[in-house]
Formats: C-alpha cells, structure tokens, sequence
C-alpha cells in the first residue's frame, strides 16, 4: 500500500524537508503573477526575486490555485492519499483538491483520498503533514477514516498568528490606505492578526517596535489555547534574526514542547512579504 501525502505549496516545506522510508510526500504549486512575470511556487523559486518584482512593479500581485487536474495527478499516485490545503476562505485551491478528489475516484473507485482544509497556511499545514507521517510510520495499516478523524481533531486544535511590516501589498491590492501604511512603517509599528476558526484573517493589535511584537505574539498563543508541550513552527520571509528572536520569546513565556524555524515559500511571502512572521502551534 502506497500512503501519499499531498500539499499545496503554502504548507512551506521543502520535498528535501521530507524523509520517510513508508510515505510518499508531493508538492502541488500555487502560482504568484506580477506584472507579465508568472512565478511557480516550486523548490527552485527564488523568493528574493519575487519579492524584488513585486517591490519594482506597480500594479498589484495576484496568486493563483493549482487545477484540479494538478492534484488529480498527486492523488493518482498513491493508494491512499491525505491532502492539506491552504484556508478555503483565502483561496480556490481546497475547492480545486475536492474536484480533483471526484475526479479520480470516478476512475479509480479503490483509492482513498481525505481533502482537509486547514482554515490556516504556513506552520499549521506543516504541523498536519509531520503529524500524518508520524501517525502513518507508527501503524502503516491504521484504519483509514480513523486517520482522518484524527487529523481533523488535530486541525481543530491548532491555532495560526502573524505579524507584518511591510504593507506594500496590502496597499497595491486596495485593502490599506497608502497613507496609513506609509505611517506604520515610518512608526516601527507591526499589524499582529490570527487565523480564525473559520480560516479567515482578524487583526487583533499593533506593537510598536520588534520585542514588543514578539511579547505580543507570545501573549497571543497564550490567550488563544494551553500551550503546555505544543509544538510550534515559525515561517519567516527573510527575517531569520527576528524568528530566532521570537522563538526564544516563546521558549521563555510559554511552556511549548519544541520551536521550528521555516523559510516562507513564495505563497506565504506574497502575503506576509518581506520581514513577515507567520506562527503555527
């Protein structure tokens, strides 16, 4: 039997992040366009290049789903396949893995294919897909539908928070007054947000300054769930200082089990952009 995990790419792992002797593990890229220039948010994408596109180019950036088609071929791979994807309330790309999910099991009736929303992005589709493997190596014949019983329990109690400084795209894309951007920026104040349970976005606070904004996001995790032995991953786009920073942050307030550090793929630094801070716990 052939267990295949399947993510879109804001998951922020690497194929070469992933190493078992028993599970399959595939990547299907969402797209970022800026300008004329179409970036595919695969291992080989230069996400300083990206990011210095969308500072040079005028007009807003925009993102793109895989097809159905692309996971289709994902799924096909494996006998039993178990796919993250990104918050159905940011993109289309769930809706394209459940059409891909029909598709393949109209002509292969035997497979067995779980969809999962997130409701998150970055470090909590990390955690599902550590989480998988983990769960699959221990009992390679684990009954199926318990799995994915297992793993929405799972998804349920994780909880996503963020920090940006950079506005850019968030003024190119009509969601913030330049002015106001302009402001934050030249204050040194920091937007801290969540992940709702529904998967949509809610800012919650503004700090002023990198340690405060590392103290108010240590506050958030507090207040949003008993983080007692939780395991915690950080997503940074090109700010490895300031993930170190806040990982000793968390270890100092929080009674978590572990701190991992990721570099954003292209997906996560469309949205956080440069500086960006994304926490999964």
């Amino acid at each position: 039997m052939i267990w295949n995990i399947v993510s879109d790419s804001s998951c922020d792992l690497r194929t070469s992040d992933f190493v078992s002797e028993s599970v399959r593990f595939q990547l299907v890229p969402l797209k970022i366009q800026v300008g004329e220039r179409e970036f595919v948010d695969n291992d080989a994408l230069s996400v300083p290049e990206m990011l210095s596109a969308m500072s040079q180019e005028s007009s807003a950036a925009s993102s793109a789903c895989p097809s159905p088609g692309d996971f289709a071929k994902a799924f096909e791979a494996g006998d039993c396949s178990v796919c993250f994807t990104i918050s159905g309330n940011l993109s289309g790309t769930y809706n394209a893995a459940v059409m891909a999910r029909e598709m393949v099991l109209e002509e292969h009736p035997e497979k067995k294919i779980c969809v999962i929303d997130s409701r998150a992005t970055a470090g909590a589709m990390a955690l599902l897909i550590r989480k998988t493997q983990a769960l699959v190596e221990a009992n390679p014949d684990v009954d199926f539908e318990e799995l994915c019983n297992m793993l929405r329990i799972y998804q349920a109690s994780l909880r996503t928070c963020f920090t940006l400084e950079s506005f850019d795209n968030l003024i190119k894309n009509g969601r913030m007054r330049p002015l106001v951007g302009t402001l934050l920026h030249s204050l040194g104040i920091h937007v801290t947000a969540v992940a709702t349970p529904q998967g949509t976005i809610q800012v919650v606070g503004k700090a002023r300054g990198e340690q405060k904004t590392y103290q108010a996001l240590a506050k958030i995790m507090a207040e949003s769930k008993d983080c007692t032995g939780a395991e915690v991953v950080i997503s940074h786009c090109e700010n490895a200082t300031g993930a170190q920073k806040l990982k000793e942050q968390i270890l100092a307030n929080l009674p978590v089990k572990s701190v991992d550090i990721l570099s954003c793929r292209g997906l996560t630094s469309f949205y956080a952009m440069e500086k960006g801070l994304i926490i999964g716990y």
